[in-house]
């Protein structure tokens, strides 16, 4: 099994919560020990990544409905930064969004407009800090994505 390195912002704890928890799972059940990098803790730095990395991320977004209007993207930007910096894009396997399902059409938006435009999958979403079963169904997609993107 090639090493796994997950990319995220956490700004609630949510999805700290959500990584950390999958980490686990992910250690528990298969042995792996992904690095985990919280790109809040960063500061706004960034970093060359060589290896292959999969992002999480929340969605806050300004305003709108997320259909025709209101999908500007707040506080989670430093996380496409990072993405974009040094062509980290070109080695993230795929996102997996969170969000809260009472936004409706913004629900993990912000995981899907990171997709379109690095072109990468969404590979999942969850909502708020996610179930015990979004945990193990979202490491199964990790896995077997990880898998087809190393060959």
């Amino acid at each position: 099994m090639s090493s796994l390195t997950i990319v995220y912002i956490s700004l609630s704890g949510n999805t700290h919560s959500f990584v950390t928890r999958l980490s686990d799972y992910l250690n528990a059940n298969y042995g792996l020990s992904p690095r985990l990098i919280n790109i809040k803790d960063l500061r706004h730095e960034t970093f060359s990544l060589s290896e292959p990395f999969v992002a999480v991320l929340p969605t806050y977004l300004e305003g709108g409905n997320g259909l025709d209007n209101g999908d500007q993207e707040i506080l989670t930007t430093p996380l496409g930064d990072f993405i974009a910096a040094h062509n980290n894009y070109q080695h993230c396997f795929g996102i997996i969004g969170s969000g809260n399902r009472n936004f409706n059409n913004q629900f993990c938006l912000t995981a899907k407009q990171y997709a379109k435009r690095f072109g990468f999958p969404v590979l999942d979403e969850f909502e708020l800090r996610g179930t015990s079963r979004d945990i193990e169904r979202i490491a199964e997609k990790i896995l077997q994505t990880l898998d087809a993107f190393t060959g």
